[in-house]
């Protein structure tokens, strides 16, 4: 921000004039992981433990948010978003003569209503950089797989869809510090927000690990005066 501060006293301009409100409704994705979760391990049905590696997940957002112009490079803005986040792991196969089972998108589903509140500087005609602090509020959580299994032994062949409703091991409350850059383009009125969402709260009930959201979004938005 004192970066920002120090450009914007020579070139900043904002794109709506000081005392006026706008909306930016959007929609985009999101890239996100699960800090201190631990690698998969894998009981498939030859007896082997498997420990399977970590990758990322990757979900939609769709949201909106208000924006108050406080001075030509200053403003504060609130909104609210559905996000889908989580993280994942890596596919893994296992082949043996004509059997064959491979674990499939393994993963760890978080559905949460968000509310962040960023404060923007405006360094330069339409770019802005932007952090704050955003409410996240858990809706579902959920571990889903895919398992393709093909054993002849055992006359299976097929794939078995698994989904566990883990929403009760979770904390519903999450805590984050959302900082990013935004830019609107100057002939019409398309908005495009780039944001990274550092959780600070524990989201697991239990043990001494604490598993934190860190999540990467992307959204284009039409931003519009009220």
């Amino acid at each position: 921000m004192i970066a920002a501060m120090m450009v914007a006293t020579i070139s900043a301009n904002a794109q709506f004039e000081p005392g006026t409100f706008s909306l930016q409704p959007k929609v985009g994705g999101t890239i996100s992981k699960v800090s201190n979760m631990p690698r998969l391990d894998f009981y498939n049905l030859r007896g082997d433990n498997v420990d399977v590696g970590r990758s990322f997940y990757v979900g939609a957002l769709i949201g909106g948010e208000a924006e108050y112009q406080l001075t030509k490079i200053f403003s504060v803005a609130g909104g609210i978003n559905f996000a889908l986040q989580g993280c994942q792991w890596d596919n893994y196969e296992i082949k043996n003569g004509d059997n064959r089972e491979k674990l499939k998108d393994p993963r760890l589903e978080l559905a949460y209503l968000n509310l962040p509140f960023v404060a923007n500087a405006y360094v330069y005609k339409g770019l802005a950089i932007k952090a704050g602090i955003q409410l996240g509020f858990m809706l579902s959580a959920k571990a889903k797989s895919s398992d393709e299994i093909k054993y002849k032994e055992l006359d299976l062949d097929g794939t078995i869809e698994s989904s566990w409703n883990v929403k009760s091991q979770m904390k519903t409350f999450d805590l984050s510090i959302p900082i990013g850059v935004s830019y609107q383009v100057p002939t019409i009125p398309i908005y495009i927000d780039a944001r990274y969402n550092l959780g600070l709260t524990k989201i697991n009930k239990d043990g001494d690990t604490k598993y934190k959201n860190q999540v990467f979004q992307l959204t284009v938005g039409y931003k519009f005066a009220l």
